[in-house]
Formats: C-alpha cells, sequence, structure tokens
C-alpha cells in the first residue's frame, strides 16, 4: 500500500521468535494532516457520489489511485467509521443487523413479557421468543416466529411464576423497519410515552432511516486541494521518514 511505502523499517519479534524481522514500522504518526484539516488553504469540500471508491476518487481528483488514504487522514469520521456504503448494501446491511420483528403495544411492560418468555397470538395462533425490549417505546423484538402476529390480538404469555400475562398488539412489523425514535418538525429526537404514543406531530424515524443518515453524512467530505496535494504528500513522506 502506498500509504506505507515511506514508512522507516525497524526490528521486530513475530510472537515467540527469537529472532526479528526487519518490517516496516507501521506505528509511525504525522500530525501534518492534523495541522491542515481546517485549513482552508489546503482542504475542500467535497460530496462523495453513490458508488464511489476512494481509489476512483483519488484518480478523479489526483489522476492516481494511490492516494485514496489522504481522505482517511483527513476526515476523522471515515477514518473510524468507514467509507459510505452504496444504499442496496446499507439496506442489505440494515436487514442483516436488524433481521427480527417488533411488535409495539400501548400496555406497560415494565413489569410483564421479559426476554426469554414465549408468547402467542390469540388470534393468529403465533409464537415467537422475546429477543430484547425497547421500553420507551413499547416495543418487543422477538424471534423464532411460527406464525405472523395480527395487530388489534392479545398476545399472552406465561410468566416464570406461572402467571398468565396479556398485552393488546398495536402494530407488528421487521425490526429493520421499526421505529428507532421519534423526531419533532426540527429534526430534535423526542421522548414519548410509550402507553400513550408518538401522537401525529411526531416522525417515525426507523432503524433504516438512521442508517440512511449516518451514511449521507459520511459522504460528505474534505479533500486536499489538487494544487496542494504534492507539497502535503512530499511533507508527510518526509515526517513519517525522518
Amino acid at each position: 500500500m502506498s500509504y506505507f511505502r515511506y514508512f522507516p523499517y525497524v526490528e521486530y519479534f513475530f510472537g515467540d521468535e527469537t529472532t526479528p524481522d526487519v518490517f516496516q514500522n507501521i506505528s509511525v504518526y504525522s500530525s501534518i494532516f492534523d495541522e491542515i484539516k481546517n485549513n482552508v488553504a489546503f482542504y475542500q469540500d467535497y460530496y462523495i457520489e453513490e458508488g464511489q471508491r476512494p481509489d476512483r476518487l483519488s484518480y478523479f481528483l489526483y489522476d492516481t489511485p494511490t492516494l485514496h488514504w489522504t481522505f482517511y487522514l483527513i476526515n476523522d469520521k471515515i477514518r473510524g467509521r468507514g467509507w459510505p456504503v452504496t444504499n442496496q448494501e446499507l439496506i442489505a446491511k440494515a436487514q442483516k443487523d436488524y433481521s427480527l420483528t417488533t411488535l409495539t403495544t400501548r400496555t406497560r411492560l415494565t413489569d410483564k413479557f421479559k426476554v426469554g418468555q414465549t408468547i402467542q397470538g390469540s388470534t393468529s395462533g403465533a409464537t415467537a421468543v422475546i429477543n430484547h425490549r425497547h421500553l420507551d417505546l413499547g416495543q418487543l423484538v422477538v424471534g423464532q416466529l411460527t406464525n405472523q402476529f395480527t395487530a388489534g390480538e392479545t398476545i399472552t404469555s406465561t410468566n416464570s411464576d406461572e402467571e398468565l400475562e396479556s398485552i393488546v398488539l398495536v402494530s407488528t412489523g421487521l425490526e429493520y423497519l421499526s421505529a428507532h425514535h421519534y423526531e419533532n418538525a426540527s429534526g430534535e429526537t423526542i421522548d414519548i410515552d410509550p402507553e400513550v404514543g408518538p401522537g401525529a406531530l411526531l416522525t417515525e424515524i426507523t432503524y433504516l432511516d438512521r442508517m440512511f443518515t449516518q451514511n449521507d453524512d459520511l459522504k460528505q467530505i474534505r479533500i486536499i486541494k489538487p494544487s496542494a496535494m504534492p507539497t502535503v504528500v512530499a511533507s508527510f513522506r518526509e515526517a513519517v521518514g525522518s
């Protein structure tokens, strides 16, 4: 990788080896990019297009694919969270990460329907096991479904004390399309009363919505101006190689 090309070599012991190997010192750090990342003389804003890879963006901007590493050093968010993915990839990830079913109720859940309990729908006959709960939203996230639950039906479960518990189901849906939180018209996150519901003035933000917002945020980055890149790269290589 071109990023490590100018890093110095050191003797390094791998595992239980008694003889050192000559290896690049990849722990070397230079503050060059930290010093210029907020200096308008060196950077400009850029919005990453759908599906645009780092190496292709490097070629587009600098006529070489080998300067992709500069994007990560000047942008903390993609260095920490990774390069933005395509919408198709994001949907696939949401379906994988949030693959269960969410049941919503207006019945208080604090003292009933605990994680691990098996539940059953009185109308649908569906059964499932509670995987986790979101008490602030009145949600049960369940897996191992035998059938689909029906909104409006009564759900029952026998707790560890052999007592029968029941709630009324308001809605059911795929976890990745269920509410992660609610926002007001200003985009502020608002806590709701789960026994009342969000009301008409709040907007539901699903897990998928949230992932799209986070991914879109990654697309707005800073880049080194093409005119400044030779100077910046030369300074960086001199710093890490000294």
